[in-house]
């Protein structure tokens, strides 16, 4: 296999990054792009030979990485963003050959996300601390040390900025790390170690390997040397994860899939409820935050799903590499064809679909607006993960906020109301991670993200990731006993 490819005029090398430096594996699997479907080139395909070789770079390079001070995990941490920064435009055109999501939110949202993560946890990492407290006279120190070897588990839909949510504040506590992307979309994680190793920071500290699932995955799970696991994805993966992490009672952050409801009150502004509910088409349907369950208070349901119609049909889907262009493909056949049973199956047994219902050319499948839908139906308490939207009606608070807790799931929740006191009841009663009210998609770093439920277990952000990718140690030191004082 050649060691690299072109990718829109970008070179990708498709070879692990292990204990820096590249290494080749005897087998390869294909990366297509979604966009047309094409080949993009040979990526090597890792096994438990690259997964112990990994685990023990990591294991190697952690002593040294856990002992370089704060002020110099920072330093490298804000060169990476600015290697990031430098090469927007070449991750942004990967990215989007690879995953299919729109090129234009790449160059302007996403990669400068990218860059963001590693710059607000290097300053975070420099103003982490506890204030010293006393019990009986003796003075409790709180620190955080770091952890070990980590595990990071990626998923396909936001690629390269959700692998950096989990490595930057990895890598600000001190821990190595490696990191082990979705085989459906491989190629920035490998420019990230590019990035990494210009920017100075050791070998072995950041590790990339390629593969497919438990080929690779088991044997990094259930690595006695790994300290921590981290995983975005779905929840049979993650229940077999927690399976395998379980000999070694290695500690766990899953971020798992979503149900998530908008509920739209009748004194919302309809406009924005409009708004905010077309938004959940971003990423063709694959965000697992998407309030994919519209529930409309019964007064403004007809007018709203007008209004949602015409705004909807109004988008236009294509290649997403073209400024135009709202909706992009789906990343796989195999999606596809999951997305399209959803649907059918849905139809089958009753539902009706107001816009959509069927594929296009393509990895294109046309965005759907289903109606008709049983609470306990397939299509209402199971992840799409495409752009399929179903719609309910309620009357009333309670029945709103039982719709919405009446799923297995528990990430997000979104609510348009124009009450600002019905807003503080309603999310105090929604079981979600994180509730937008009145917006979509805000996010801070500094606030807890993660899921209730089946949509997760532990939380991410701010002091919270240090939480995790740390051992968090007290000291007591008493008022005496001291043999010498060189105070």
């Amino acid at each position: 296999m050649s060691d690299n490819i072109s990718v829109a005029g970008v070179s990708v090398d498709t070879r692990h990054w292990i204990g820096g430096r590249r290494v080749v594996s005897a087998g390869t699997f294909t990366d297509h792009s979604p966009i047309d479907g094409s080949a993009l080139g040979e990526i090597a395909r890792g096994g438990p030979a690259e997964a112990e070789a990994a685990v023990a770079a990591a294991r190697d390079a952690f002593p040294a990485w856990a002992a370089t001070p704060r002020a110099e995990r920072a330093r490298i941490l804000h060169a990476i963003a600015d290697g990031v920064e430098k090469r927007i435009e070449e991750l942004a055109i990967v990215e989007t050959t690879d995953n299919g999501a729109l090129l234009r939110s790449h160059r302007r949202g996403v990669m400068p996300r990218v860059a963001h993560n590693f710059r607000f946890f290097a300053d975070w990492l420099l103003r982490l601390d506890h204030e010293d407290f006393e019990t009986r006279g003796h003075t409790n120190h709180v620190s955080w040390d770091p952890a070990g070897p980590c595990v990071l588990i990626t998923p396909w839909n936001a690629p390269l900025m959700l692998a950096t949510w989990k490595v930057a504040p990895a890598l600000a506590a001190g821990d190595t790390v490696v990191l082990k992307p979705a085989e459906w979309s491989p190629l920035t994680a490998s420019l990230l170690a590019d990035i990494a190793a210009e920017a100075g920071l050791p070998a072995g500290v950041l590790n990339v390997v390629q593969g497919y699932g438990s080929e690779i995955g088991d044997a990094l799970t259930s690595h006695p040397d790994v300290r921590r696991i981290s995983f975005t994805g779905s929840v049979p993966t993650a229940k077999r994860i927690a399976e395998s992490a379980a000999a070694n009672l290695t500690p766990l952050s899953l971020e798992l899939g979503g149900k998530s409801p908008l509920l739209v009150f009748a004194d919302a502004d309809l406009d924005l409820a409009v708004d905010l509910a077309v938004e959940q088409y971003d990423n063709a349907g694959q965000v697992c935050l998407a309030a994919t369950r519209m529930l409309v208070e019964e007064p403004v349901a007809e007018e709203f799903t007008r209004r949602f119609v015409e705004k909807a049909t109004a988008l236009r889907q294509g290649d997403p590499r073209d400024e135009s262009t709202d909706i992009g493909p789906t990343i796989h056949p195999r999606q596809l064809e999951k997305i399209d049973g959803f649907v059918q199956r849905a139809v089958a047994a009753g539902a009706r679909a107001v816009i959509g219902g069927h594929r296009k050319d393509g990895q294109y499948y046309a965005p759907t607006l289903l109606t008709d839908v049983a609470q306990d139906s397939e299509i209402v308490q199971e992840e799409v993960f495409g752009p399929v939207l179903t719609l309910q009606t309620f009357t009333g608070e309670d029945e709103a906020v039982r719709l919405a807790n009446d799923t297995r799931f528990g990430l997000a929740a979104t609510v348009a109301t124009g009450d600002r006191e019905r807003a503080e009841r309603v999310t105090g009663r929604l079981v979600a991670g994180t509730v937008w009210v009145n917006c979509f998609f805000v996010r801070d770093l500094q606030a807890p993200f993660g899921g209730s439920r089946q949509s997760g277990v532990g939380r991410e952000g701010g002091t919270w990731s240090f939480d995790f990718y740390c051992d968090l140690k007290n000291t007591v030191t008493a008022p005496k006993g001291w043999s010498q004082d060189h105070g």
